[in-house]
Parts: structure tokens; C-alpha cells; sequence
């Protein structure tokens, strides 16, 4: 197809344009570029039945004036415009833009000072960290950012209640006031501790929560809690606990666990393979449902997470309500995250059809999976092996000799017993009572020597441990895919040219243009399939739209 089509078969006139004829382009690439220019408002036109546009003059609506028919119009755009400003306004920010947390510090500390100091909001993989690691970590942020926004991870973590508990403790202790809390099935005493510590009212009678919490859910049923307000019987027992007082907790009624929540669609790591298509809306009307039905104050806002990676995914999920956007798998590729440059290298090759599913370490024995790359590793097929033998076997004893002889060999690398007093030393220092649940219940000694190779996987990951790479965790979802497609053959190709705000700001930048596209697709303007190619731009060139 060309541009050399009578426009007027397929676009009405909506109005005349008046300007300087001489500045009109009809060349795909000029319209393109055009179109690009998020600063400036875009006028296409009817100049003898060709399809012609500008930047320049000005229009009126209606054909009555003099001048060229205008098929089509779009407004100059600013990327501080997309997702929903009070999403922005509420956590202080320039852009509706998140980079998500990814555990074991891949969500660094570099990546998260990056994204505030572009106005983005950035969230530090605390889960599978030691509390005295995410402490250092708070440190390092607070230090870096001064008062611009930043959020720490909250992993549910069943299988260790008292370590949730202490890190909730410590982000009170330490005034990070805004957490991303993950993998919840249900609601936990924890979190509300945190959502509800130092609730007040102000002077004019209204409700101050001075702690936040974005929340990730896939489920309705998960979204529903965090969209309520806390559980009575919790707000009883912290009120017993001596955290609250009756007035507080008579207060938290008033008020949802969370007013920003992320429907994570398919995603790397922890992900029920939900289909964005069908979840956002979902997720969205539910929240229609409970803001309805309690009445809070503040309204309840939704963001998408999972599957974003291209412009035309970020477009979509704008287009399908999203109020802001949350990425990940595409940051774990950039040179700030906790990863090693094996790994983004890895990532940065990743083809869609290169992950696959493998058991969690932090969910194993309730038989929880999550995202991760398949290419170059053999970390899926030998997790899942460990998973079976859970399954079939009541203790570690109960394993035939010849098939423990072949886990010692050929993914342990040591003797069992020897990972098992590693395993016991390390919970007896973390959180004892799985130690000592072990020591009672062989089936839970096994599940903790299983986990111990499932949690050092991402690990030797992470520390670019070669002697380990076929054993190599990597969290990954089919927005790499998408994302090392998009950029094939630009600077963003190569690993060492993607960093975080330059991956955020692209992202942005190619969902307003393609925003700007669908305008004009709805008004009737066909356009040539070239100017529809957004290709990625240097951090230079958009920081000219950042303003």
C-alpha cells in the first residue's frame, strides 16, 4: 500500500485548515516524524484527494470556512499525560510509570535511585533478601533519592510468618511509606499492620494514611481483599496487640487495603498466566463494583503490569483503562539490575517461545509456579524433578539410593546431608520454627533441602556464578520476547545500551505515538503501515518530552 490512495474514500471531512501550504508532507517517513513530535499538534489533510500532513496553521470544525479539508486531528500529546494523574499527583511522580519489584535485590537499589530521579516510581526486590540486606538497602535509597518516591517489595511469605513480620517492622522503623506488596492469596496480618500504622484524621476532619500499598493481584477474589478495607478480626487483634487504637481502628473501616492495585497479566516469576485481555477489564470492573459499594473517599485506581513491553501493549493497556503501567521482565535486562551481564545477555536473546513454567522456592509445597527462562539452562526440568520427588515420597530416605546418588552428582553437587545442615543452620537464624518443624516432619526436611537449590538458583544467577549457568534461574515472561523483537536491530538490541529509564521513558514515548495513531484510526485515516513503525529513540531525543 502507498499513500497514494483518494483519501476522501475513506475519511470524512470533519473541517478547513488554513496554514502554510509549501509546509505539507505526503512522504510516509515525514508523516511518521510528524507524528512523533508529541509537542506539536498534527493536522491531516485532503490536498487534491492525497492524504498531506502538518504541524502548522490552524483548523475550524465544520465545513463552512475556506480552506483544505481536514480528515484528521490530533493534539499535542505530553507523556506526563498518560495513566491517571492523580495516580501521579497521590506518590509525588512525573510519569504513571513502575518499574516492578523482582526478588533477591534484581529490582536493585540502582534501578529504583534511576526511576525516581526521572519521576518514575521504582521498587526494590526485597523478597528472598535477609533483613539485614533490605536494610542496607533502605539506606543506600533514602540517602540517594532525599524526598523523591520509591517503594520497597512485600512478599506474602507462608512458610516464614516471622520474617514477613519483621520486614513489615522494619519499613515502619525505617519510614518507607510506600510498599508493593506480591504473591498474597488472601489478606495477612502483616500488611494491614503496615497499611494501617499512624492512620489519623487532619484538621478538616479527613483520613491520613501516611502508608501505601500498590498491590498485585490476578484473581478477583485476591483483588476483592485488597480493595476492602481490612478484616475487622485484624484490626482486633492489632488493637489487642497494642498497634492501634480503638479510634485507629474504627478509622481503618473507612478505608481499602490498597486504592492503587496492578492486574498482573502474564508475567516472569510468580504469574498465574492470565491473559491480559481478559483480565484488565475484569479487574477494572470490580473495582467499579467496590467503590461503589464502600463509598471510600478516595477513588480506587488500576494498573496494568505483565505483558507490557512495546508501545502498542503499553497503548493497549492505556486504551483498556489502566491508570498506570508497571514493567519488569524488560528491567531485568537493563544494566542497573541485580543480575549479571550473563544473564542480560540471555534475556536480551530471549525469544517468546523461550520460557516456561517451574516450581517456586518460597511456595514450593503448596505446589506454586513461576515464569522463567528455559533457553541455555536446565533450572526447569531439574526443579521440576525435585517437585516429582516431593510428590512421590514421604522423606529423603524414601528415595531410591541410585536416583539420590544422581541429585548429588549432577545438581546438588554435594551430599544431601551436608545441604541439610546448611538448610538447618541458615532457618535456625532466619526462621527457626521451620528448622525445628523439620526436625518432627521428614516430608518438610525434604521440601527444605529441595528449596535450598531452588533459592540459590536465582542466586548463582544473579552473582553470574558460570560453574552453576545450567542450573541458572532466570524470571522471565513473553514481554521480553516482545520487547528484544521490537528493538532488533536498534541501539537497544545490545544489553549494555538498555537502562532503565531509557527502556521507561521509550515505552512511554511509543504508547502516546501509537495513542496518537488510534486517534486518527478512529477518525477514518488510513495510513500508510510504515508511519505506523515506532522505533526505539534515544534517551537524548526524549528528554526533549519530558518536560
Amino acid at each position: 500500500m502507498t499513500l497514494e490512495t483518494d483519501v476522501m474514500t475513506t475519511c470524512n471531512s470533519m473541517g478547513k485548515w488554513i496554514g502554510p501550504e509549501p509546509e505539507l508532507v505526503t512522504e510516509p517517513k515525514a508523516m511518521a516524524d510528524l507524528l512523533g513530535q508529541l509537542d506539536q499538534p498534527v493536522y491531516l489533510l485532503s490536498q487534491d484527494g492525497k492524504l498531506a500532513a502538518t504541524t502548522q496553521g490552524s483548523a475550524t470544525l465544520g465545513n463552512d470556512a475556506d480552506g483544505l479539508p481536514l480528515v484528521g486531528f490530533v493534539p499535542a500529546t505530553a507523556m506526563s499525560q498518560i495513566g491517571d494523574a492523580s495516580f501521579c499527583e497521590d506518590h509525588q511522580l512525573k510519569f504513571a510509570y513502575m518499574t516492578g519489584a523482582m526478588a533477591n535485590g534484581i529490582a536493585s537499589e540502582a534501578m529504583v535511585i534511576a526511576a525516581a530521579n526521572a519521576g518514575m516510581m521504582g521498587s526494590y526486590g526485597a523478597a528472598g533478601q535477609s533483613l539485614q540486606a533490605v536494610e542496607a538497602a533502605i539506606d543506600t535509597i533514602q540517602n540517594a533519592v532525599g524526598d523523591k518516591p520509591y517503594c520497597f517489595n512485600l512478599i506474602h511469605s507462608p512458610n516464614e510468618p516471622q520474617h514477613e513480620i519483621n520486614i513489615v517492622e522494619l519499613y515502619i522503623k525505617r519510614g518507607v511509606t510506600c510498599v508493593e506488596a506480591s504473591a498474597y492469596l488472601g489478606m495477612a496480618l502483616p500488611a494491614v499492620r503496615y497499611r494501617t500504622h499512624g492512620i489519623h484524621t487532619d484538621s478538616d476532619g479527613k483520613i491520613v494514611t501516611p502508608n501505601r500499598i500498590i498491590a498485585k493481584a490476578s484473581r478477583t477474589e485476591v483483588a476483592t481483599h485488597w480493595f476492602s478495607p481490612p478484616p475487622q478480626k485484624m484490626l482486633d487483634e492489632l488493637v489487642s496487640q497494642g498497634h492501634l487504637t480503638i479510634e485507629q481502628a474504627q478509622l481503618a473501616r473507612q478505608i481499602p487495603m490498597t486504592q492503587d492495585l496492578t492486574a498482573e497479566a502474564d508475567s516472569g516469576g510468580h504469574t498465574d498466566n492470565r491473559p491480559a485481555i481478559a483480565l484488565w477489564p475484569t479487574i477494572i470492573d470490580l473495582k467499579n463494583q467496590l467503590q461503589a459499594k464502600y463509598d471510600f473517599a478516595q477513588q480506587l485506581r488500576v494498573g496494568a503490569g505483565g505483558g507490557i513491553s512495546t508501545p502498542t501493549s503499553a497503548a493497549a493497556a492505556l486504551a483498556m483503562g489502566a491508570d498506570y503501567l508497571v514493567t519488569g521482565s524488560v528491567n531485568q535486562a537493563c544494566v542497573e539490575s541485580g543480575s549479571c551481564d550473563y544473564v542480560r545477555q540471555a534475556l536480551a536473546q530471549a525469544q517468546q517461545a523461550d520460557i516456561t513454567m517451574a516450581p517456586a522456592a518460597d511456595m514450593f509445597e503448596m505446589g506454586v509456579k513461576l515464569q522463567v527462562l528455559k533457553r541455555g539452562t536446565m533450572f526447569p526440568m531439574r526443579a521440576g524433578k525435585l517437585y516429582d520427588l516431593y510428590k512421590t515420597y514421604n522423606s529423603l530416605e524414601e528415595i531410591p539410593a541410585s536416583v539420590r546418588a544422581n541429585l548429588e552428582k549432577t545438581v546438588f553437587l554435594q551430599p544431601i546431608d551436608d545441604i541439610w545442615q546448611q538448610t538447618r543452620d541458615f532457618f535456625l537464624k532466619r526462621e527457626p520454627a521451620q528448622a525445628q518443624k523439620a526436625d518432627r516432619d521428614p516430608k518438610h526436611k525434604m521440601a527444605l533441602v529441595f528449596r535450598w537449590y531452588l533459592g540459590l538458583s536465582s542466586r548463582w544467577a544473579n552473582a553470574g556464578d558460570l560453574s552453576r549457568k545450567m542450573d541458572f534461574q532466570i524470571w522471565c515472561g513473553p514481554a521480553m520476547g516482545a520487547f528484544n523483537q521490537w528493538t532488533a536491530d536498534t541501539f537497544l538490541a545490545d544489553y549494555q545500551n538498555r537502562d532503565t529509564v531509557t527502556v521507561g521513558l521509550n515505552l512511554l514515548y511509543g504508547a502516546a505515538v501509537a495513542s496518537r495513531i488510534n486517534i486518527l484510526r478512529s477518525q477514518g485515516v488510513k495510513l500508510d503501515e510504515s508511519v505506523k513503525q515506532i522505533k526505539p529513540q534515544t534517551r537524548n531525543a526524549l528528554e526533549a518530552y519530558c518536560k
